[in-house]
C-alpha cells in the first residue's frame, strides 16, 4: 500500500511544524552533501527557522561568499549596496596588500629571488642597506643610552658611598668625644677623691709643736 500525497501546506500544529522541520532539514542538508560529492559541485545551503536560528552547509572545496559572488556575477542581480561594495573593495585591496609584503618578505630573507629582474635586486639590496644603516643607528642609540644610565649609576654610587663615609665619620667622632669625656669625668673624680683622702689623713695625724728660741738672751735662767 503506497503512502498518500501530503498536501503542501503550512502546518498548524507547532509540535508537527518543528518535527517535520527537523526531517526535513537534516534531509536537505543530506542531499546538498551527496551532490557535492556525487557530481563533485560546489554547493551551499541557508536555512532559517521560523524562530529565526540558521543552518548553514556547503561543500568543502569552496565558501559561502564564493558562491553568492559566483550567484551575483551569473545572474547579475545586486546582492550588496554600495556600503558593502566598499567594504569588500576595501577588504581585497588589504589582502593584496599583505600578499604583497609576504612576497616582499620572503625576498628579503632572500628566498624566491631567481625570476626577479636585476632591477628588482638592485632594490632589494638597497632595502637591506637602509635597513642595516637603521639597524646601526638605533644600535648606537641603545649603547649611548646604557653607557649614559651607566654613568648615572656611578655617579649615585660614589654618592652613596661619600655618604656612608661621612656617617661612619660622624660616628666615630662622636664615639670619640665620649670617650674623651668618659675619661675627662673619672680623672676628675679622682683629682676629687685624692684630695679628700689627703685630708681626711691629715686630720687623723697628731703633731706638737714646740717653739725653741735659739738666741742665748731668750733663755730662761735656771
Amino acid at each position: 500500500m503506497g503512502r498518500g500525497k501530503i498536501e503542501i501546506k503550512r502546518i498548524e500544529n507547532s509540535s508537527n511544524r518543528q518535527v517535520t522541520f527537523a526531517k526535513r532539514r537534516a534531509g536537505l542538508l543530506k542531499k546538498a552533501r551527496e551532490i557535492g560529492v556525487l557530481c563533485d559541485a560546489e554547493v551551499g545551503v541557508v536555512i532559517f527557522s521560523s524562530a529565526g536560528k540558521l543552518y548553514d552547509f556547503w561543500t568543502p572545496k569552496t565558501t559561502l561568499p564564493r558562491i553568492l559572488e559566483k550567484y551575483q556575477t551569473n545572474s547579475g542581480k545586486i546582492l550588496w549596496d554600495e556600503k558593502h561594495k566598499s567594504i569588500s573593495a576595501e577588504i581585497d585591496r588589504v589582502k593584496k596588500e599583505n600578499d604583497n609584503m609576504q612576497i616582499e618578505l620572503r625576498h628579503m630573507k632572500g628566498e624566491d629571488i631567481n625570476s626577479l629582474q636585476p632591477k628588482e635586486l638592485i632594490a632589494i639590496e638597497e632595502a637591506l642597506q637602509n635597513g642595516q644603516t637603521n639597524l646601526r643607528e638605533k644600535m648606537m642609540d641603545h649603547w649611548k643610552m646604557h653607557r649614559r644610565n651607566e654613568k648615572m649609576l656611578e655617579e649615585e654610587h660614589k654618592l652613596l658611598v661619600l655618604r656612608m663615609k661621612r656617617r661612619i665619620y660622624r660616628s666615630l667622632l662622636s664615639c670619640f668625644q665620649h670617650q674623651q669625656e668618659v675619661e675627662l669625668s673619672g680623672g676628675m673624680r679622682e683629682m676629687d677623691l685624692g684630695y679628700q683622702q689627703s685630708r681626711d689623713l691629715a686630720a687623723q695625724m697628731p703633731f706638737t709643736f714646740r717653739v725653741q728660741p735659739s738666741h742665748p738672751n731668750l733663755q730662761e735662767d735656771k
